[in-house]
């Protein structure tokens, strides 16, 4: 009997350091932060319509970056990725691109307000400037929670000895972190001179 208790702690104290649990503690709180950057980005789309719509009533000449922004809003709202596209890179470089789409294009329609002073004196407008400012706030924090998930996560299934119970009992793979867009590093270009 005593021999049966001692084995039964020793296989318990064997599985407690080959990651049975801690592996998949760490895989859901990196699934918790990719939901933290979805709604961040969420939170973004969402305030979309209604820059879009204080910026047509004072700068309706523009209604082509108005259009590139709502267009790139669409396609970045198509593109979904789910938790357990998370240790495919192809998925998660697609959500990244859709989503630096839409930055790239309400980049180009704050620098155009630049270009109105009448429109950054409206109230309204500086409200909603204000709202993107912390929903990109809110996403570079969601990134960044996430990355660190990630690599934690990423570190806890390569090491010993929680490795062991990451490959034999759960089949890990590593996750994808979140990475810059190419390009994401120059300096914007910013031309008033033509808006084709």
């Amino acid at each position: 009997m005593k021999f049966r208790a001692v084995i039964m702690l020793a296989i318990a104290a064997t599985l407690s350091a080959c990651g049975v649990n801690s592996v998949p503690t760490a895989e859901e709180a990196a699934k918790a932060r990719w939901a933290d950057v979805q709604a961040a980005y969420q939170r973004r789309a969402d305030t979309i319509p209604n820059i879009v719509a204080t910026v047509k009533g004072s700068a309706a000449s523009e209604g082509k970056i108005l259009t590139d922004v709502v267009n790139a809003r669409a396609n970045a709202t198509k593109v979904q990725i789910n938790a357990g596209d998370l240790t495919d890179p192809a998925k998660v470089a697609s959500f990244q691109q859709a989503q630096g789409a839409l930055g790239a294009s309400l980049g180009r329609l704050l620098a155009t307000v630049e270009a109105y002073p009448t429109l950054q004196s409206q109230a309204n407008f500086q409200a909603l400037i204000r709202e993107i400012e912390g929903s990109n706030n809110r996403i570079n924090i969601a990134i960044r929670d996430y990355n660190t998930s990630v690599q934690a996560y990423n570190t806890k299934i390569r090491t010993f000895p929680d490795a062991i119970g990451a490959k034999i009992v759960y089949g890990a793979k590593p996750m994808v972190p979140f990475q810059a867009a190419p390009g994401a590093d120059a300096n914007p270009t910013i031309d008033f001179g033509n808006s084709n």
